[in-house]
């Protein structure tokens, strides 16, 4: 039995439509009826990480589990000590790039870096996913691409190795169905790095009308921010914005090629399967 935690969410969605149809796959949500289901038969079970009942009849009988979690908080630590007890033998977890990274010291990756501590300590065989920003953070640009012909972002000019989310969903489910990822942490980035500049252009191109670029200043962006999210992860973000500057998003990783055997998939491929995000009503 295999479990999926954020099975709604944009890597878990991918990982569900991946996995082998023979395999048994349980999957946890909070939210059951927003699950779509993969392949083959998949249980789906409602759970939360601070209902320790739920989260123990998710694990009851689960061999290998794909742990991701979003809040900052204690889900990580409840998740690992129930799975430990339910005799979970294998834990892949979906952690960030920014914990490889001495420079970052920000909320969310001292946060991660706490959570793959503990994974590490715990007992169990452990599989670390660290990816770079996904490509898919760019749907955030659509309603402005929509209604203004927009894109308004931080450091237009700086270049990210931003990662296609469903390469990640590829490498986490070989991570959960093969042997050999045990006590590994993998990198995970797109095969170049792309500045917002870039994504803008190649998004007009696809489009096939021109759009404008607006680079945001630290007030435009921390007001923007906050409208989304508490004040602490603003300031995180924040900071992640400054390494982005500072060239330290910029590095692209083998690894997604090494262990998938194809180049990763690259800016203008997942725009193109998404265009209908940004195209006008």
């Amino acid at each position: 039995m295999i479990l999926v935690t954020g099975g709604t969410g944009r890597i878990g969605r991918e990982v569900l439509r991946r996995l082998p149809a023979a395999l048994a796959v349980r999957v946890m949500a909070r939210k059951p009826e927003r699950v779509t289901a993969g392949a083959g038969e998949v249980e789906i079970v409602q759970g939360d990480y601070g209902d320790p009942r739920s989260l123990a009849r998710a694990l009851s009988g689960v061999r290998t589990a794909f742990l991701v979690t979003s809040r900052i908080g204690d889900d990580d630590v409840r998740f690992i000590r129930t799975a430990r007890s339910a005799g979970v033998q294998h834990v892949v977890k979906l952690s960030a790039a920014a914990v490889s990274d001495h420079g970052a010291d920000d909320l969310i990756t001292r946060w991660q870096r706490a959570n793959e501590d503990l994974l590490r300590g715990s007992g169990m065989d452990w599989t670390l996913l660290r990816p770079r920003s996904f490509m898919s953070n760019a749907l955030s640009w659509a309603n402005s691409v929509r209604a203004y012909d927009l894109v308004r972002a931080r450091y237009g000019a700086s270049g990210n190795a931003c990662v296609d989310p469903r390469d990640v969903a590829e490498v986490a489910v070989r991570a959960l169905t093969e042997r050999g990822h045990e006590g590994r942490a993998y990198t995970l980035t797109g095969p170049e790095a792309i500045t917002a500049v870039e994504q803008t252009a190649q998004l007009a191109e696809l489009l096939g009308r021109p759009l404008s670029f607006e680079e945001l200043g630290t007030e435009q962006a921390r007001a923007a921010l906050a409208e989304r999210y508490p004040q602490d992860l603003v300031e995180a973000l924040l900071d992640g914005g400054e390494r982005l500057r500072a060239g330290a998003k910029a590095l692209v990783d083998p690894t997604v090629p090494a262990l998938l055997g194809r180049p990763a998939g690259c800016f203008r491929a997942w725009a193109r399967d998404h265009l209908s995000s940004f195209s006008s009503p």
